[in-house]
């Protein structure tokens, strides 16, 4: 499978010369530019915007999509003011040459799903009428806690709004409760690409294979030209080096326990946990998992 890969690089570097580095370092051509020396890419300006595809190009490297926030608003939130920022975000994404623009579903009660919709496909509407003659595709993301979160609402989403296509995004869809290969059947027609990101049944982010997104029949049934790598991991180095506000930045899972199939640890007893801790920090969040680890630590 001849593929090629997009990366959001910010997930190595928060500054545009690392993610560089750490592109052409794993011999990756494609960016889904999403942060870029601490401003989101939604919020450059357009001389930033000119100065990132410079160095891009020194580079040999290409904008796939604008990994933009747009449509990550309430359903009842201020969206003119939200429809301009996006047609700004147009202009950003012509000026890095970008083929695609990344949206989302705006966020809705879960209770008022059906309440909401026409407004959401009235909203997203909107958002392809601006983009109409731009030679930009505009991509949907599934993602928790937006309208778009399971299979059934995204289908929903591109009969409605059939110009707008579809980012296939397996470890969401598992965070929302949806089985990967049911949401691929109904939403196949409409992918554009697809995101290289895995979790377990309880929603942490784990390497990819590692989890239930059955990424293996995902992948040998996608005919997209694009993969994008949003891993969502980090090198954990071990709970004991934790401090102060680097604790929030703990990702829930360890990329080098993932590594390593031959390990027949789990990884509760890769990481030293208790079962105590365990069970705080799957049923409760990573949280709960810090507190019992702080006054383990204070004993």
């Amino acid at each position: 499978m001849n593929k090629k890969l997009a990366a959001f690089a910010d997930e190595a570097d928060g500054q545009i010369d690392g993610q560089i580095k750490a592109m052409t370092e794993n011999g990756i051509s494609y960016l889904e530019i999403r942060g870029v020396d601490g401003q989101n890419i939604a919020d450059i300006s357009i001389s930033k915007a000119k100065e990132v595809l410079q160095k891009l190009k020194d580079n040999d490297l290409k904008v796939w999509s604008l990994g933009s926030p747009f449509g990550k608003i309430g359903i009842n939130d201020d969206f003119e003011s939200h429809l301009d920022k996006f047609k700004k975000g147009l202009e950003i994404a012509h000026t890095l040459e970008a083929k695609n623009i990344r949206l989302f579903s705006f966020y809705v009660p879960s209770s008022e799903t059906e309440k909401y919709k026409d407004k959401v496909f009235a909203q997203l509407q909107k958002f392809v009428d601006a983009a109409k003659g731009s030679n930009i595709t505009l991509c949907h993301e599934n993602e928790k806690g937006i309208y778009g979160d399971i299979a059934v609402r995204c289908e929903e989403i591109h009969k409605n709004v059939p110009e707008l296509k579809a980012i296939f995004d397996p470890a969401n869809f598992i965070q929302s409760g949806q089985n990967t290969t049911e949401a691929w059947e109904k939403l196949s027609p409409y992918v554009e690409y697809m995101h290289i990101k895995d979790a377990l049944e309880n929603g942490h982010v784990v390497p990819a294979g590692k989890g239930i997104g059955n990424l293996p029949y995902l992948l040998s049934k996608y005919k997209g030209e694009v993969l994008t790598l949003e891993p969502h991991l980090s090198v954990f180095s071990g709970f004991e080096k934790l401090e102060g506000n680097q604790k929030t930045q703990i990702d829930e899972y360890s990329y080098q326990w993932g590594l390593h199939d031959e390990d027949p640890r789990t990884l509760r007893e890769y990481l030293g946990l208790t079962v105590e801790e365990e069970d705080a920090w799957v049923n409760i969040g990573e949280e709960a998992l810090i507190e019992l680890l702080d006054k383990a630590k204070s004993r």
